[in-house]
Order: structure tokens, then sequence, then C-alpha cells
């Protein structure tokens, strides 16, 4: 790499292993635990990229990029940031960052977007004023890289006029995804409205929803559940021409391709929906996002004396091992029970164990099954629920290479932690060519061993 990069964060490690990776790539670097200092730099010339944390002691980075973005047009910023929400990735995008990496960040993957900044230097326009009147408190909370990937995605369709496919299983939070969508969007000022097959059902429905709706967004709930007429009543809406057109959001716990080439769907509809196609993960693809969402939970009960409840280690073990069969939903309405059971600050294994154990609809925990269950077995229990999760439906295509993925990430994952990041003991042991680790270590955007990442 060649080029001068700017390091704004106040932490001193992460100031310090920057530097000396930069450097070692064959940059100048100049870092900083100041804004102030960082802003001096930008407005005297210096830097080709900025790497910037978000709440430093003297601001936040991410106001600061309006102004980075006047006095040097075209100045790539990487923001990194501890706060994991989907408001930090939407942020940045609003403010035009080049980049946004949330931590703990993996650094190959950070000096290669410096790399790619550094080579880019592209343009960029100033950010549209901010709406200080949005609300803050989504709870979208996710650091896992399939939640960050959803939240880079929303962050650059929210400004589209594309209409938007959100998909995923009930309760992992699509209608949340829809609503900051519209909120964060040019359209936040015009009426967001949400249409079900009743109110389409007669044919002056589509009339009034659209005068509700007034140029807004419009979200059409659970599109494959909607009978064949009234789909075709929704295509035209679409194509209807008019001074206020709505953009156009859907739900669907269906795979709609799958739902479509099995006749639930129409063509027509399914290829005006699909502009942009956002997958919600479900809770037991994000495990690690569990403690971290029944933290955020908690955070929002009230408690007497000003108190916050606090989840034990084992009580966040059993929350992480539990199969969520209602996924985001249901763990916040188990943490709500949680705040109204519990009898001190702390909540301990048992009290979890108890609400867990009379929640309706419950699956065996993750690692349920007998002690000599062979791995075969294990592995056929959780595809044969896979497929049954797609009812009638058959999962989408592609699915050798999904569950492949699926058993490789956690395999590698475990096999590093067990070796304590070191990936030539790490090849030893599963066998393989330690360049073939390596390429799968990029391929499947897996983390290595804590003691590796940066806080």
């Amino acid at each position: 790499m060649d080029g001068t990069v700017l390091v704004a964060d106040d932490d001193r490690t992460i100031r310090t292993v920057l530097t000396q990776a930069l450097t070692r790539a064959g940059c100048k670097v100049h870092a900083t635990s100041s804004l102030t200092t960082l802003m001096r730099w930008v407005g005297e010339g210096k830097g080709d990229v900025v790497i910037s944390d978000v709440v430093m002691p003297d601001g936040n980075g991410l106001e600061m990029l309006p102004k980075i973005a006047e006095d040097r047009p075209g100045l790539p910023v990487i923001v990194i940031s501890a706060q994991n929400t989907i408001m930090t990735a939407i942020q940045a995008a609003e403010a035009e960052a080049y980049d946004y990496l949330p931590k703990p960040f993996d650094l190959p993957d950070l000096m290669k977007r410096t790399a790619r900044a550094l080579d880019m230097k592209q343009h960029r326009v100033a950010p549209a004023p901010q709406d200080k009147d949005r609300p803050e408190d989504l709870p979208l909370v996710g650091r896992t890289a399939v939640m960050q990937s959803l939240y880079r995605v929303v962050a650059r369709v929210m400004n589209t006029d594309l209409p938007v496919l959100i998909w995923g299983e009930s309760g992992t939070g699509k209608s949340l995804i829809a609503k900051a969508i519209h909120d964060f969007s040019d359209r936040r000022t015009l009426p967001f409205v949400t249409a079900t097959s009743a109110d389409l059902q007669d044919l002056e429905g589509p009339a009034r929803v659209l005068a509700r709706v007034k140029g807004g967004t419009l979200l059409v709930d659970e599109i494959a559940d909607i009978s064949e007429d009234i789909q075709a009543r929704i295509v035209r809406m679409m194509d209807t021409p008019g001074e206020h057109v709505p953009r156009f959001l859907a739900t669907s716990q269906a795979d709609l391709t799958a739902a479509m080439e099995a006749g639930y769907v129409r063509k027509d509809l399914y290829y005006r929906l699909s502009g942009a196609t956002l997958n919600v993960p479900a809770l037991r693809e994000r495990v690690d996002d569990i403690p971290l969402l029944a933290d955020h939970f908690l955070a929002r009960l009230d408690k007497a004396g000003g108190a916050q409840w606090v989840l034990s280690e084992d009580a966040a073990e059993i929350f992480r091992k539990y199969s969520w069969p209602g996924n985001v939903r249901q763990l916040e309405n188990a943490v709500r029970r949680l705040g109204l059971t519990s009898r001190a600050a702390e909540i301990t294994a048992s009290e979890v164990n108890q609400v867990l154990g009379s929640q309706p609809d419950q699956e065996p925990l993750r690692d349920g099954g007998t002690d000599t269950e062979k791995l075969g077995a294990s592995v056929g229990r959780h595809l044969k629920r896979y497929f049954d999760l797609h009812g009638d439906l058959l999962p989408p295509e592609g699915l050798y290479g999904r569950i492949l993925r699926e058993v490789e990430a956690p395999l590698i994952e475990i096999a590093l932690d067990a070796t304590g990041g070191n990936q030539a003991k790490c090849a030893d042991l599963l066998g393989i060519n330690r360049n073939t680790l390596r390429k799968k270590i990029t391929e499947l955007d897996i983390q290595v061993t804590r003691r590796r990442k940066l806080m």
C-alpha cells in the first residue's frame, strides 16, 4: 500500500496495532486520540485515508464526516465502532463514510478495505442534513458478521426507490427492518402504511391504500399468504403511474423464489418486488448476538431504585444454547418475564430454565440429544428441522453449499480456538494445507480467536 493514513481512536492498543500494521504495509501513519487533532490534520491536507472511531473523548466521529467531506471532498473515511447496531451502520452510510466496520474487527479485513480506499480515492458527495427527530432505539442489535452484512445492505438501499423484499422466519424482525428503511429514508416525513390482504380485498381497496400512503412507504405484510387475485391488484398498484407513487416493501416468511416456482406467488409480482432482497437471519444463525440482545432488552426494562438486571454467566450460556423457535420476539418476551419474576439484579440459571421450560412450542437445547448420539444423527436432526421449517415448499437452491459452509465454519472456528489462533497448528489438526486454511478463513468470514481480536 502507498499513502498516508490518519488514525483516530481513544484506545492506545488499537492505535499502536494499526500504526504497526499499516507501516509494515508501506503506509505513512499519523495516529491520535483526539478528533480535534484529526480535523486539524485533515484541514492541513494530510492523509489519503481516515480510519476513525465513533465515540471519542472530544466528540462523535460520525458528526465529523460532513466537515471532512466539505474540507476534503473525496477523502475516504473508514468508520470503526463498538456501537454494534443498525443505527451506526445507517448513520455511517448517511454521512457518506467510505466503509464501516464493527468492533471487534478483523485486522486483515480492515487492511484490505484500507488498500481499496487508497486505490479508489473516489469523489464523494456531501451528505444531506439529518433529521434529529428520527427514532434512536430500534431493537436491531448484532455484532455477528451476518447481521453487520444485513445492516450494510439496509444502509445502501434505504434512499433508493427500489422495491425491497424482506424475508425470514416469524419473529426475526422483518417489520422492524422495513420501518427502519422508511424512518431513515428521504420519505421519512411521509406516511408509512402496512397493508394486509384484508385492506386489498375489495376492488376499491388499492385506491384507499394509495390515498393513505400519499407517496410514502407501503409495506405489504406476508406477501406469500395473499391470494392470487389480490397479488394481481398489487401488481397493478405498482404499475400505476402518478405523482405520488409510494415505495413498495414486502415481508414474507417463505422464500419467494421457491414460492414462485411452486406457484404460490405470481411471477410478475415476484419480479416487481425483488428489486432488493434482504434475508433476516434466524436467531439460531447468530448465536453470539443472543446475550447482546438479552442485555439490550434488559436495559430497556424499568427497575425500582434505578438498578439494572444482568444475566449471570450460566444464565447467558443457557440463553445461547436454547433454540429460540420464536426468534427475537420470543427472546424479548422471555426477558420481560424474567424482569417481572427475578428476585435479584443478577438473573440466575434456574430462573432462566424456569421461564424457558414454560415456553410454548419449545425446541430442545441446541446441544440436545444424547451424549452418545453420533454426529451424523445430530446433523440429520437439524437438516430435517430445516426442511420442516419450509412447510410444503422446498428450501432455496444451493442447499449443498450452504450446509457445507454451516459445517466448515464451526469446525474451523473451534479448531482455531483450540490451537490458540495458530494457523499452522490448526491446519495440521485439520489435515489440510495452511494456504487452504487461510482461504477458508477468508471465504467463510471466520473471526480468529479472541486473543487476536481488537476490542
